[in-house]
């Protein structure tokens, strides 16, 4: 048997398949046990998070594992094959156990570094356990990746590589700002009780919130959790639980909102998140001219004096312009300052000489009237030029330009700053599925970071030295596991030649014992264990040389050899096998809390 793994994860799907690909807890379990009907496998684990969905199996036939696993994947998941086929990967034996052992380290997390995989694993092994799907070797894995995680997270920095998902988000809404900063004296709704839920609540809670609502659809957890946040030692946050009933109208009262539930549709809609924010952020102006003040209208923030010095400005817009190839409104935005017209040298500073001819025939043209004015004195000594300079200078420039390639830039105005506006509502979507539609990205005056829009953010992430480091343990740890591995498929050949071991001395004794009745208990136990220690004598080096040698790579034949040159009967073995893992499933199963 060998292990196998099937999987999709955020590094190998679009968010919306994984989207669709959400097992449920019940679908887990039926993927258990069909996995386990299934004719390759004799073990089953399913690792599936708001990120990725892993079936994990001991088989016996590689190809017809994939085929079976890919295909119960397909089934359970509700996303057809052949759609699903090109999102998953595949590792087998050594690749696999690096795998689970590097996203057990937070290595192949949305976020590196993150812990909160640790218990992610420690419930899927509980799963499998408690469905009698996982026997020795997933046991082992598991158990041998969860302290691989922790000693990974002891022994590093990888917790300063990255954060928690939470945290990443609450730091994406923040745009910069320090978390604390930016979340001190806000209202917070977060929707769901569960460990992502709660571990938001409280994050938000030590952020400094003034208020934490907790609504979910059992509201005795939802109170739980408040009373766990108003009871805390480290935070002094008001923290009250209400019903999912009353989740509209506490969204119309909060600053921000978390949403982490199991629901299968969505929890917030975009027409819901418009009405709570009605009336908190200023209407649109008429006709899609943003309102002054508002993010996006850098002539409102120009001084006056300085839109007067080449004329009142028309207010245009890319494309308003037939024929000229400038964004007129940007350029409008960061040309007032420095005393330029529309058509003035540092409006075409640096364009292509290509796009420099155009921009003459436009000048040429006429085009743009309104917009040009006497050729006059601008700030700080600068030439404003008029109708009877423009197109002459730019003809000039676009004979530069025919040699040099580009016009140089003699002069960059300063960019325009303008003054963000803060969303009226934060909305943190951290479901897979998603709670919240993604539309509510377009409404004014709301700000939405979901599980997509953090995989774009955390894509770039630099990687510390602790995260080389953190690989280094992975691979140490893969290679003592897999010696383990080769080491103990061994053992149940070696208990069964030492049983068949016992078993010549115990005939032959019994022998003895017939042909010399007259021996003393005294004389009759001196002979049973001198003839046991030559047994044991010439059984100790071939046993623990055949061990080390097994634990080797490509070590697997040396069971067969031992079961051959001593004659072994494969059923004594196999059932050997099975002793062990009926105890190791026992025990794991009485002990699994203490994983």
């Amino acid at each position: 048997m060998s292990l196998l793994v099937v999987g999709l994860s955020h590094r190998s799907a679009p968010v919306s398949v994984l989207e669709r690909a959400a097992l449920p807890a019940d679908a887990k379990a039926k993927l258990l046990q069909d996995t386990l009907a299934a004719e390759p496998a004799g073990e089953a684990a399913v690792l599936a998070t708001c990120n990725r969905i892993e079936l994990y199996a001991d088989v016996d036939k590689f190809h017809a594992g994939v085929a079976e696993l890919s295909t119960l994947l397909a089934q359970h998941s509700g996303v057809g094959l052949e759609e699903l086929t090109p999102y998953l990967y595949v590792h087998y034996e050594d690749r696999a156990v690096h795998h689970l052992f590097s996203v057990a380290c937070g290595l192949d997390s949305m976020v590196v570094g993150e812990g909160q995989i640790l218990g992610q694993i420690k419930d899927a092994l509980a799963t499998s356990q408690e469905m009698h799907t996982a026997g020795r070797l997933l046991n082992d894995l598991f158990q041998q990746g969860l302290r691989v995680g922790k000693r990974a997270h002891s022994e590093t920095g990888i917790d300063r590589a990255g954060q928690s998902l939470v945290t990443f988000g609450l730091e994406q809404l923040a745009e910069g700002a320090a978390v604390e900063t930016w979340a001190a004296g806000k209202r917070a709704l977060v929707i769901g009780a569960g460990s992502m839920s709660s571990l938001a609540a409280a994050t938000l809670a030590r952020a400094g919130v003034a208020e934490v609502v907790v609504a979910n659809r059992t509201l005795e957890r939802a109170e739980r959790l408040a009373q766990i946040l108003t009871e805390g030692d480290d935070t002094d946050v008001r923290a009250r639980a209400v019903p999912m009933s009353a989740v509209q109208d506490e969204l119309t009262r909060a600053d921000i909102a978390v949403s982490c539930t199991g629901a299968t549709g969505l929890v917030l809609t975009a027409e819901a998140v418009a009405a709570a924010v009605e009336g908190r952020v200023p209407a649109a102006a008429p006709s899609g001219v943003p309102a002054p003040g508002r993010p996006g209208d850098a002539r409102a923030t120009a001084p006056a004096a300085a839109r007067d010095v080449s004329g009142d400005l028309p207010p245009t817009g890319l494309g308003a312009e037939d024929g000229c190839p400038l964004d007129v409104t940007a350029v409008q935005a960061t040309t007032a300052t420095a005393g330029f017209s529309v058509q003035g040298e540092a409006a075409v500073a640096g364009m292509a000489a290509a796009d420099l001819e155009q921009h003459a025939a436009w000048v040429d043209k006429g085009a743009g009237d309104a917009a040009r004015g006497p050729r006059a004195a601008g700030a700080a000594g600068t030439t404003v030029l008029g109708p009877d300079g423009d197109a002459e200078l730019i003809s000039a420039l676009a004979a530069t330009a025919a040699t040099a390639g580009r016009v140089p830039e003699r002069r960059r105005p300063e960019p325009v700053r303008v003054p963000h506006q803060a969303p009226a509502l934060a909305l943190l979507d951290l479901a897979m599925p998603r709670d919240i539609d993604a539309a509510v990205h377009r409404l004014p005056g709301v700000r939405l970071v979901d599980i997509e829009s953090l995989a774009e953010a955390s894509a770039d992430a630099p990687m510390a030295a602790d995260v080389d480091q953190v690989r280094r343990i992975v691979a140490d740890e893969v290679t003592a596991f897999g010696a383990a591995q080769r080491a103990a498929r061994i053992t149940p050949t070696v208990v069964a030649l030492r049983t068949m071991a016992a078993d010549v001395v115990a005939s032959e004794i019994a022998r003895l014992e017939g042909r010399l009745p007259g021996l003393d208990d005294k004389q009759r136990g001196e002979i049973t264990q001198t003839v046991r220690r030559v047994v044991d004598k010439l059984l100790h080096a071939p046993t623990v040389r055949v061990k080390q040698l097994a634990a080797e790579p490509g070590g697997a034949g040396y069971a067969d050899a031992l079961r051959t040159l001593f004659d072994l009967d494969p059923e004594t073995v196999a059932s050997v096998s099975r002793a062990e893992h009926d105890s190791k499933n026992g025990g794991d199963a009485e002990n699994r809390g203490r994983a």
